[in-house]
């Protein structure tokens, strides 16, 4: 092979490349939740709108999924209308909750696991925090 053909096939192969690893990143973008970008003030309006909505979170202090939903809320999660199973079993089991969290909003409808602010957004009508 003649040295030009062979950088010729190099410069093809780089080409494959870039366009590869563009191709995943606009996809890693995509596909990855981002954060919403929000002010305290913002999640104690989302909270207080989920307790309005009658969006209940049935969780357990020891659970590191309920740990992390309630981080998301910071300080506003006290406005979320929240039971803890360990010290209301009879409540969860009514409830049918099997794992934590779970979210049951006022029309019943079961959210399990950690939730992102745009599914509860969307799942109730409360605007997003940060939204404009």
């Amino acid at each position: 092979m003649t040295t030009s053909k062979a950088l010729s096939q190099n410069a093809k192969f780089g080409i494959v490349v870039v366009i590869a690893a563009a191709i995943i990143a606009v996809l890693a973008y995509a596909l990855v939740p981002r954060a919403v970008a929000t002010t305290p003030e913002a999640l104690q309006t989302f909270a207080q709108c989920l307790a309005e909505k009658k969006a209940t979170m049935y969780g357990a202090a020891w659970c590191p999924h309920c740990q992390a939903q309630k981080k998301l809320f910071g300080d506003a999660f006290h406005a979320v209308p929240y039971v803890e199973c360990p010290d209301h079993p009879d409540v969860c089991t009514a409830k049918g909750v099997t794992g934590y969290p779970t979210w049951i909003l006022a029309d019943g409808t079961k959210l399990e696991g950690e939730q992102q602010f745009e599914t509860l957004a969307a799942k109730t009508g409360c605007p997003l925090p940060g939204a404009k």
